[in-house]
């Protein structure tokens, strides 16, 4: 393509479904900086990290569900230009939200075409994934020639929602638009690799949390088992070149836009084991890595129990207090089957180039991930406060409770150690006497170290001891 920058941004409207989250709000930030007329952020949320921003910025942020047509049409109304971001059901619990998966990308995507076709919007570039082609069978430096993996063969909700709705948006490329005689609403898709830069809110975070609490200890699959990545930035300079390479004005072409009707793989070009990049991650944070291997079978096989497991607490699933699943069949799949893809097609039709290298999109986000670890309440793993937290209390139960149950075990085990139900009284109030002045001392210095989690400090280190003060003391010494 030979267009300026700006070409078919400047003076135009934008809507971004999905406004909200990390790529949208990426790809709104771009397009005025880029010059649009208005940039719409079209999201279920009302707020998010970077809805400040956006509002700061120009961006008009407008609430609303994609499953609701009214919504859709409210957004999308005198727009020239959609980028259809929102999606549902990618990772951990959504996965298993089967009903609102199917409502959100496939009904919502319904909306979108719709409401372009009857609004007269000329341009709708679909946000895709690999997982239209990609269903647990290695890929090997993969193009678009790939059919589409057989849809009842996937399996997860997401991938495939995520193909039916591709396809949906790709079949309605050309279709005549009722408000415009003679203009066409032209369509294509983009299928990023795994996304990660500053702010991401999927699987950065969840590896962070689990990393905390000690809960990577292996990693799966073959150690030559690669994949791709693409960093935020190189993926909203992708997109802003598909929605330039829906224009019709493209020499040569008889009038039908280059990558009209078209799919595009985008990646940062650079496939990695996944294992590899957790780790380089993890070790920029000083989390502990990964000790040992487990094969995919295996892997598969505890996917399959949280799964089940998860299934059952389907009603559930909303609730903010149940954890995220340790790992899911299809996430398996991700990481430990090798699948990639060559980005040629976008290179040559779209002129696409990753802008950030992945080198430095590593040392990005590690950046970013101390600022916030600098400024969060770090502990130990789930293993000390389960070593601490059954301690402590087995040592209250054979102090003090009646022999009912399992206490009257505890109270032999405890005797066999301490000799008297004295001694085991004295050492519990010790204990806790200690615990309580560790608590206070954390309270004290977190208030010169770190003042806005001092309370925190103080709570954490009362339940652990000196387990959670040592956190504290090293960050006083930095």
């Amino acid at each position: 393509m030979h267009f300026s920058e700006n070409e078919g941004i400047e003076g135009k409207t934008f809507v971004v479904t999905g406004g909200l989250g990390h790529v949208g709000s990426a790809i709104c930030f771009e397009l005025v900086r880029r010059g649009a007329h208005q940039v719409r952020a079209f999201d279920l949320r009302s707020t998010s990290p970077w809805s400040h921003d956006l509002h700061n910025r120009g961006v008009h942020c407008i609430q609303g569900d994609i499953v609701q047509k009214k919504d859709v049409e409210r957004s999308l109304r005198g727009a020239d230009c959609v980028f259809h971001l929102a999606s549902f059901g990618m990772s951990g619990k959504e996965m298993l939200q089967l009903g609102r998966v199917d409502e959100v990308n496939i009904t919502g995507t319904c909306h979108i075409i719709d409401a372009c076709l009857e609004l007269g919007i000329e341009r709708l570039v679909y946000v895709s994934t690999y997982n239209v082609v990609f269903g647990g069978k290695k890929i090997v430096n993969g193009d678009e020639n790939l059919p589409y993996f057989p849809i009842d063969d996937h399996v997860d909700a997401y991938g495939r929602s995520k193909s039916v709705a591709e396809q949906l948006v790709l079949k309605n490329n050309g279709r005549a638009l009722k408000e415009k005689n003679g203009k066409c609403l032209y369509t294509c898709a983009v299928r990023p690799a795994a996304i990660y830069g500053p702010g991401e809110e999927r699987h950065l975070p969840r590896l962070v949390s689990m990393a905390k609490l000690g809960l990577i200890p292996f990693s799966i699959g073959e150690a030559s088992v690669k994949s791709d990545w693409i960093y935020v930035d190189n993926l909203v300079h992708a997109l802003i070149l598909a929605s330039m390479g829906l224009l019709d004005d493209i020499p040569g072409k008889s009038g039908r836009p280059i990558a009209a009707g078209q799919p595009y793989f985008v990646s940062d070009g650079c496939p990695v084991n996944s294992f590899e990049f957790i780790g380089n991650f993890l070790k920029g944070l000083d989390y502990e890595l990964p000790k040992y291997r487990l094969a995919l079978p295996h892997a598969l096989f505890i996917g399959r129990i949280f799964s089940v497991f998860y299934s059952i607490l389907y009603p559930l699933l909303n609730r903010w207090w149940l954890p995220q699943p340790l790992m899911l069949p299809t996430e398996v799949y991700k990481v430990g089957v090798t699948h990639y893809f060559s980005f040629l097609k976008a290179k040559e039709e779209l002129g696409y180039v990753p802008m950030v290298t992945p080198k430095e999109g590593m040392a990005a986000i590690i950046s970013y991930w101390q600022d916030r670890k600098r400024k969060s309440l770090e502990g130990p793993t789930i293993f000390v406060w389960l070593f601490v937290i059954i301690g402590m209390s087995s040592l209250f139960a054979a102090a003090y409770l009646p022999d009912i149950g399992p206490v009257s075990l505890i109270r032999a085990l405890s005797l066999f150690f301490f000799r008297s139900i004295w001694t085991i009284r004295l050492v519990f109030m010790m204990s806790t006497a200690a615990h309580l002045g560790e608590g206070a001392y954390a309270w004290y210095l977190a208030k010169r170290v770190d003042p806005g989690n001092a309370r925190g400090w103080f709570w954490q280190t009362f339940a652990l001891g000196f387990f959670s003060l040592r956190f504290l003391l090293k960050r006083a010494r930095k």
